[in-house]
């Protein structure tokens, strides 16, 4: 119900803000509860709750009832010595016990007073749970960076798809007000065809950029729980050099959380071996009601039985198992730690490596975009050149390709300062 209710409140959000596009805000929100990757990683965490729940009820008592319904075919015998009925010594006579029929009902009452492995097997579990939550915070992180990721990417291919389609509303233009000229015989047809060329590199570049998005479009809406036939729009996100996705305030390593509650898990499997070596006593009662019967004597008789007792178990000698399991255990803390050491200079390092690559690239974008300006203002002259006749068109193509070169310069940069910040945020484990 409270997922339920969660991903009501999500879709409300969403209906509000479909007029003006979702940002990313509204599509990690949705991924929250609609996201299935997520929504596995949140029941493993319910899971592992029952699991314990489970486990707990190993300290309650236990009530077992068993029916055992027989006819004897055959009433088996015994051999006894036939002094016991008088007979001559050294002989034995051949007696059958029992009538052909027997009911048997027995109910037993089973309550644990004391097992060191309960205990243990209850501490396990609660650092089970502390293990499976910081998994799924892991697969939190991850899942949302794939959505932030490919929230990205269509933003990078609709920046792309206005610069395609600006230049090819240009272009169109130039070459419908040329080919009047040609009409007038003030320029040849060749003139013409080179710019249709270019025109027609600008057409299969946009229907492959309109393919990748509804590609794209498909893989979000999938990732953030929306219907795939539905429509999106997307807010725009504008190419600023830094994001305000970037937040120092909190950095959380789950890689060094998670071997944390390992070494505590294995800290708590060698208490438990230990334990292994202490008994284990319960205290049992059963109740017995055998109903016997002979039909043909015409002979039934019920007989009760009830006892309760105390059962001792405590394994003297296990071939030194526990020893060996010990050695192993000690062996393992010995790899943690290591492993707690190298995770602390490869996530520092990734993270200081990650911010770095956020500077070198929010300085990248800043050159592309002053490489666009400037591309877009010799574009602006080649085009009135050629208006001019001071100009061939051979130079009109080339600046019309510096200018494409320098737009897909822009897209990049842009993709990739943000690719850049969602690296470092997941190396913090700071997608939110």
């Amino acid at each position: 119900m409270k997922f339920k209710l969660l991903g009501i409140a999500v879709f409300a959000s969403v209906l509000s803000t479909s007029a003006q596009g979702l940002d990313l805000e509204t599509c990690l929100r949705m991924a929250d509860t609609a996201n299935l990757t997520i929504r596995n990683s949140q029941l493993d965490v319910a899971i592992n709750d029952r699991e314990r729940s489970a486990y707990m009820s190993a300290r309650l008592p236990h009530l077992a009832f068993s029916g055992d319904y027989k006819y004897n075919a055959i009433i088996p015998g015994q051999v006894v010595p036939a002094a016991f009925f008088g007979g001559p010594p050294g002989t034995f006579s051949t007696v059958q016990f029992g009538v052909p029929y027997n009911l048997s009902n027995t109910l037993q009452l089973t309550q644990v007073l004391y097992n060191p492995q309960v205990n243990y097997g209850l501490t396990a579990l609660k650092i089970n749970a502390e293990i499976v939550d910081i998994q799924r915070r892991m697969t939190e992180q991850d899942a949302k960076q794939q959505v932030a990721s490919t929230y990205f990417n269509l933003q990078a291919i609709n920046k792309q798809l206005a610069f395609v389609q600006g230049n090819l509303s240009n272009m169109s233009k130039l070459i419908a007000n040329m080919q009047a000229m040609v009409d007038q015989d003030l320029l040849i047809q060749t003139e013409v065809d080179k710019l249709e060329i270019n025109r027609l590199t600008l057409v299969n570049t946009n229907q492959s950029l309109l393919a990748s998005k509804q590609q794209l479009e498909t893989y979000l809406k999938i990732l953030i729980g929306m219907d795939v036939n539905s429509p999106i729009s997307l807010a725009a996100d504008n190419l600023v050099e830094k994001s305000i996705l970037v937040d120092n305030s909190t950095i959380v390593y789950t890689e060094l959380e998670m071997l944390a509650a390992q070494e505590k898990m294995n800290k708590e499997e060698r208490k438990g071996t230990n334990m292994a070596y202490l008994p284990n006593l319960s205290f049992y009662a059963s109740y017995n009601y055998n109903y016997n019967m002979k039909p043909e004597d015409d002979y039934r008789v019920g007989i009760e039985g009830a006892f309760i007792g105390l059962r001792l178990d405590w394994t003297l000698f296990d071939g030194l198992e526990k020893f060996h399991k010990q050695k192993a255990n000690a062996i393992n803390a010995e790899k943690i730690q290591n492993q707690q050491s190298l995770a602390q200079q490869q996530l520092d390092m990734k993270a200081a490596n990650a911010k770095r690559q956020i500077e070198v690239q929010a300085n990248a974008l800043t050159v592309s975009k002053e490489q666009l300006r400037l591309s877009e203002r010799v574009y602006d002259q080649a085009k009135l050149k050629y208006e001019q006749g001071t100009i061939s068109s051979n130079d009109l193509i080339d600046a019309d390709n510096g200018l494409q070169q320098a737009q897909t310069n822009v897209v990049a940069s842009y993709i990739q300062l943000r690719q850049a910040e969602l690296e470092y945020l997941r190396s913090i484990g700071s997608i939110k």
